[in-house]
């Protein structure tokens, strides 16, 4: 179908997306990796609601939220706001009373997605570690650290011809590359601050107890630009901060002042 005036009719803010993607042929493209990613959210989202486990239901939320923003879904991202809100003061009552909720809309998205592309999207789930640590760097390399394909699959979209460019699921990954490849060179590190397990703060520890922030310039990407956070990320001598959701200009533009500070070195 390729309708644009279909998605517009149910709801999906389509000029707001466009601000961020630049073209209706980037959109339609990262719809296929919004379907893949949007089953592993709602896999992980209804396990951590069956354990309780409040502090990751929280992070897969907010990752669902960030990547429906980023699409145009106002109302799956508002309900998603809501839930992370309630599930980081640890309000259990209010998740399993309106988890149905966030099931429907979701659900919904994903019904208007497949009749917008005009076929049965095919979406396979995997959540198993990508073995990056065995990946071979070459002298223009950027890693991007963030728990959302969506967002990692965006930045490789925009920088595959510029950069070989490896990602990294959360923080343990991202360590596991940096420590297996220092011998060559990574021109920047984009790094997500909220993450489950391991997160990007973990990651800038690891970094400042290891001196590589004059070897590796790192900045960080997070929809949190609160004044505590950004006196927090910069005290550790971090770049700049890429805030979501970002569209092709705002990630060049911090990219390659980060890119900028090691060519300085």
């Amino acid at each position: 179908m390729n309708d644009v005036n279909w998605l517009i009719s149910n709801g999906v803010d389509v000029e707001k997306a466009l601000q961020l993607f630049g073209n209706i042929d980037m959109y339609n493209n990262t719809l296929h990796d919004f379907l893949n990613e949007v089953f592993n959210h709602l896999e992980k989202i209804k396990k951590y609601k069956e354990i309780s486990d409040m502090a990751n239901y929280a992070f897969e939320i907010q990752s669902l939220k960030n990547d429906a923003n980023y699409f145009g879904f106002t109302t799956l991202a508002d309900l998603a706001a809501q839930h992370e809100n309630e599930s980081k003061k640890n309000n259990m009552f209010y998740v399993i009373d309106h988890f149905d909720e966030i099931i429907k809309e979701t659900n919904r998205i994903i019904r208007i997605i497949q009749e917008y592309l005009g076929e049965e999207v095919t979406v396979h789930v995997n959540l198993q570690k990508n073995n990056s640590n065995s990946v071979i760097l070459d002298a223009k390399t950027i890693l991007v650290v963030d728990d959302s394909n969506i967002t990692r699959k965006f930045v490789q979209k925009i920088f595959s011809n510029q950069f070989n460019v490896l990602v990294a699921t959360d923080g343990d990954e991202a360590i596991d590359i940096i420590a297996n490849n220092l011998n060559h060179k990574i021109v920047a590190v984009l790094l997500d601050l909220n993450m489950p397990g391991t997160n990007g703060y973990d990651v800038l520890n690891y970094f400042k107890t290891n001196n590589l922030f004059s070897e590796i310039p790192v900045s960080i990407i997070t929809s949190d630009y609160s004044k505590e956070t950004r006196d927090k990320v910069f005290s550790y001598g971090i770049i700049d901060i890429l805030i979501k959701p970002f569209n092709e200009r705002d990630v060049k533009m911090v990219l390659d002042k980060t890119i900028y500070f090691n060519d300085q070195l």
